[in-house]
């Protein structure tokens, strides 16, 4: 009998213990909850000198460093050694330096947010509309002086953010542009390989084919500054 009264008292003890282990795990802190709900875009990424390619932004002594270019020299003995050149995006000034293969970078946490340009002000820097909240951003005219002879009214653009703030204005790689004012036209054979140039609608000048007059659109090549065909959409 006392057998029985001690496994009766033991099964009812169960339940008892479940709801109280079920309670303390409500009330613990999920700490892995915050890392799985990080965005992955916002974390660095360790990389090496294999890694390096142009265009490419990393992080040095806290600050947003671009690749401008870089060259590999390989040696009969030893490890080869890679020349970056490198662009400060918030003071604007360049360094070059030679590194050790397999040398360690990191990637800096960047933001790349939809915008449209709008207006300059009288200190010539400029303003910009975002996409989506539609509020309006300054960027200083330092961070866009690369870019600002292929800034249109209008024109759609990727502003890029470190730590908060605007570092790089980034345009369309191929855009259309009408030509505001070249010499005339030449017609026939003796227009070809003939050039000349053209002043744009956003302001910068490029060469162009000769037979090409004032106001035709025409796709020119941001990166390069170069014309690329006419524009017949």
């Amino acid at each position: 009998f006392d057998s029985i009264l001690q496994q009766t008292s033991a099964t009812m003890k169960l339940p008892i213990i479940a709801s109280l282990l079920a309670s303390a795990a409500a009330f613990a802190p999920a700490s892995h909850s915050i890392a799985s709900s990080r965005p992955a875009s916002q974390l660095a990424v360790a990389i090496d000198t294999s890694d390096i390619k142009n265009g490419l932004t990393v992080e040095i002594d806290g600050e947003p460093w671009k690749v401008l270019n870089f060259s590999i020299m390989k040696q009969a003995r030893g490890a080869a050694k890679t020349t970056i050149k490198f662009k400060n995006l918030k003071k604007g000034n360049t360094l070059e330096n030679t590194y050790r293969s397999g040398e360690k970078f990191e990637t800096a946490m960047i933001e790349k947010k939809p915008a449209q340009y709008t207006y300059p002000d009288e200190n010539d820097n400029l303003f910009f509309m975002d996409m989506e909240t539609f509020e309006e951003t300054m960027v200083e005219s330092k961070v866009v002086e690369d870019v600002e002879k292929w800034i249109d009214e209008g024109m759609e653009v990727n502003l890029v953010y470190f730590k908060g703030e605007v570092i790089e204005v980034v345009v369309p790689q191929t855009m259309s542009y009408t030509i505001a004012e070249t010499e005339p036209g030449i017609k026939g054979n003796t227009a070809q390989g003939v050039t000349k140039p053209a002043i744009l609608s956003c302001g910068a000048t490029i060469t162009v084919p000769g037979y090409l007059s004032e106001g035709e659109a025409i796709k020119v090549d941001t990166n390069k500054g170069e014309f690329l065909s006419r524009d017949n959409e």
